[in-house]
This record gives C-alpha cells, structure tokens and sequence, in this order.
C-alpha cells in the first residue's frame, strides 16, 4: 500500500510498517492526546529496533514508498 492508505489505516488505529525498513519489528502508530495528555495534537511515533518508543517524522522516502504494510 502507499503512504495515503497506510495514513488512513493510522487514523483507524491499526499499525503500519514498511518492507524496506531494515529493522525488523519496526513499526508506527498515531497517538491521539485525551484529557490526561501532555499533549494537544495528534502525532505519529515508532517503535524502534530496540522496542523504544520515539516521535517519528516521515522521509521522502517514506511518503513516496509503496512497500507500507498492517503490521
């Protein structure tokens, strides 16, 4: 899937990854603040390779990939 599917897929709260990733597990998911949040808008944050969770801001890469998959 491309990026504007794996978006939408973010917005209805599943997960996504990419094959050309070279970590394997690797994945990202959209947070959405609640009242109880520090913060006030939406972002998108990833698992990394060792299991931390980081913000996350895509590449050109990853905007123009077609490799985006559920994770």
């Amino acid at each position: 899937m491309d990026f504007g599917e794996a978006l939408d897929r973010l917005q209805r709260g599943d997960k996504v990854t990419r094959d050309g990733w070279n970590g394997r597990g690797m994945w990202i998911a959209l947070q959405v603040p609640d009242a109880h949040s520090k913060m006030n808008r939406p972002y998108i944050y990833m698992c990394a390779v060792n299991g931390e969770l980081v913000p996350w801001v895509a590449s050109q890469t990853d905007l123009l990939a077609t490799d985006w998959k559920h994770f």
